[in-house]
């Protein structure tokens, strides 16, 4: 009989451990997607409550996200996602018993999400930094293509979770279950014996800025990385909101609101899964030039919005969209994990956090503005172009196109541009 599990599970018993508690706890947090908002309009929050209480959990990640990379390069990583694990535990657990209590108030969900975002910003970093030191150099790409799948089912499994747990135990019930999700993973990160990290060329005792000066010389001495995140930061400050902002406002006046939304929002979750498990299957020589092109094609995702004639067009085309963006994510965060020194692969990655996910929030709150001054379809149509021209100057770069999928041990770092 053939074994269920991957190869890469069954022979890389560290990373089954990490994948494991990983996978529990993203669904934890896909749940809370759902229920936090109904938390806040159920102890009589307004929308724009909804909106802070959101906030408090982003705002941290732009403050603390460089320090938690040049933490991460420089003290146990598997040992600072286990602390922020039993923080997020702790923090989940407080709005539970708040909520089920009847004592929870907007100000006090503010104060823990703001915690609980502080934990996030440290746990990133080390989560991409960890994954080379639990499995071997040639089972990257399968091993974050399973963690990418996780992400991906929990769009889909998420929601739906969510919806039935808020139903049977309300808001404070489901993030209970996102509390026990920390736990889990945190009793997973005890049992974790990942190998040492490599020793780093910054001379010991070096200052924080001075480490954080030689992460950064990291990003900008290698032109793939540089272009690479510049391009990811025009796909999440330009293209995403559309599908945060612009998207369910179409769905509203157009598709019959969130039930319209729902099939678009499944439907791209479903080709994410099928993205993964490609590029779990793939094994592209050049890795991120194929990225790059799949960038391209994630980017028409606002255009695909404003431009479908029906919601099931849109559904069907998102899904396309959905398989390229598993495919970019994964290639691009193998790549850095390939080619970048273990030893700064944390403070690389936190600029790479900063500058995307952690922009994302000035598009959401610029797309409104901008779509009620330029019309709702002209401003999802120039979000598109914008997005393809990045990933296609992304393309054009020589080193984007000739990264190999393998490390060269003898190359030497590029000139730093002027």
């Amino acid at each position: 009989m053939k074994p269920l599990l991957p190869p890469v599970l069954r022979e890389e018993p560290q990373f089954a451990r990490l994948f494991a508690g990983q996978a529990l706890s993203v669904l934890g947090d896909r749940i809370t997607m759902v229920a936090l908002p109904f938390a806040v309009l159920a102890i009589g929050g307004s929308m724009a409550d909804v909106g802070l209480v959101a906030a408090a959990g982003l705002v941290p990640m732009l403050l603390f996200t460089l320090a938690g990379g040049v933490w991460a390069d420089r003290f146990p990583r598997h040992r600072i996602m286990l602390v922020s694990d039993v923080v997020r535990c702790l923090t989940q657990a407080a709005v539970a018993l708040l909520l089920l209590t009847g004592q929870a108030q907007v100000p006090y969900l503010i104060g823990l999400m703001m915690v609980f975002g502080t934990a996030d910003a440290f746990f990133m970093p080390a989560a991409t930094g960890l994954v080379p030191l639990v499995v071997s150099a040639e089972r990257l790409r399968e091993a974050n293509a399973l963690r990418g799948l996780v992400q991906s089912a929990g769009l889909v499994v998420g929601p739906a979770l969510a919806g039935g747990l808020v139903a049977l135990a309300g808001p404070g019930g489901a993030l209970a279950v996102d509390a026990a999700s920390f736990a889990v993973s945190a009793a997973f990160l005890t049992r974790l014996r990942p190998r040492a990290a490599a020793a780093a060329d910054a001379p010991a005792g070096a200052s924080f800025l001075a480490e954080l000066r030689e992460g950064w010389s990291h990003v900008r001495s290698r032109s793939w990385v540089w272009s690479g995140m510049a391009a990811m930061g025009v796909y999440h400050v330009v293209v995403l909101p559309s599908i945060f902002v612009l998207g369910p406002v179409l769905s509203e006046r157009e598709w019959h609101g969130a039930e319209g939304w729902s099939i678009v929002t499944v439907a791209f979750g479903v080709g994410a899964v099928a993205g993964d498990l490609l590029a779990y299957r793939l094994r592209p020589a050049r890795p991120l030039a194929l990225g790059a092109a799949a960038l391209a094609v994630a980017s028409c995702q606002a255009v695909i919005i404003g431009a479908g004639p029906s919601v099931w067009v849109v559904a069907a085309l998102e899904a396309v969209t959905g398989v390229a963006v598993s495919l970019f994510f994964v290639l691009w965060e193998t790549s850095l994990q390939t080619h970048i020194p273990e030893h700064a692969l944390s403070r690389v990655s936190s600029y790479d956090f900063l500058l995307s996910s952690g922009l994302m929030p000035l598009g959401l709150v610029v797309a409104g503005p901008v779509a009620a001054a330029a019309g709702l379809r002209p401003t999802l149509y120039a979000m598109s172009a914008v997005g393809v021209a990045s990933a296609l100057l992304l393309l054009a770069v020589p080193t984007v196109r000739h990264l190999p999928d393998r490390a060269e041990p003898a190359a030497d770092p590029e000139p730093l541009p002027a």
